[in-house]
């Protein structure tokens, strides 16, 4: 098991794509993920082609601190607090897989034009993983500076324990930055099937990761790399 998530840790640090799948019992979606500092236009076409979801930045709970970046649903309940009341229902999740939800702010960065394009949200994603590593470096960062809210980037904050606490893609990618000793800063999108209308099952998920030479790789796998490394000394 060790040696397969070298290999994923491996292809994401040399700039491609690995595939990871959460759990039959939570979503039961596979997402395409890659490191958010290398994607190119390229990255973001081949996302919204072969997999179809909404294209997503994870962020460490650090670097989300850092800059400032809260839950969605905290600032519904903020504004709910400031006179908007009808959002204060908007924000109760009850999320059938999960206790909650890990969206952030949806942002384009500054020098975007309608911020949907392949090379807008290319340089979005990819300056997000910018910001993320400087402001882990110690470097000051005012976010605002660089981005702009609402966009077409959704940036979703792990959480503060990351699989410990919650086994979303958005934790299981952040770990496996973590584990690479990368920037904890990954694109992703989920994989849809247009014959069914739902999620792309596991088995042709697979099958397009060996058609395509993509790692495919499971909840439980990292969950268990995490694990061991933490025991020693993560």
């Amino acid at each position: 098991m060790m040696d397969k998530i070298s290999r994923v840790i491996d292809a994401l640090k040399n700039d491609e794509k690995i595939l990871l799948y959460d759990a039959a019992d939570r979503e039961g979606e596979t997402d395409i993920v890659q490191a958010a500092c290398s994607v190119k236009p390229k990255d973001v076409a081949q996302l919204r082609k072969d997999a179809g979801g909404l294209i997503c930045v994870a962020v460490h709970p650090v670097a989300a601190d850092r800059l400032g970046l809260p839950f969605m649903s905290e600032i519904l309940k903020g504004a709910a607090n400031n006179g908007f009341r009808n959002l204060s229902s908007v924000a109760e999740l009850r999320l059938p897989y999960d206790e909650r939800s890990a969206f952030s702010l949806w942002v384009n960065h500054r020098n975007t034009f309608t911020g949907i394009t392949d090379v807008d949200r290319a340089l979005t994603i990819s300056e997000i993983g910018n910001v993320v590593k400087r402001v882990l470096d110690g470097e000051k960062i005012d976010f605002g500076h660089h981005f702009r809210s609402p966009g077409h980037v959704s940036i979703l904050r792990a959480a503060n324990r990351l699989t410990e606490e919650r086994k979303g893609q958005t934790e299981l990618s952040i770990v496996l930055a973590v584990l690479g000793k990368m920037t904890p800063a990954m694109v992703m999108c989920e994989m849809l099937d247009e014959r069914s209308g739902k999620a792309l099952s596991k088995r042709d998920a697979m099958r397009y990761g060996k058609e395509e030479g993509l790692i495919f790789v499971e909840v439980k796998e990292v969950v268990e790399a995490y694990r061991v490394a933490c025991g020693k000394g993560c």
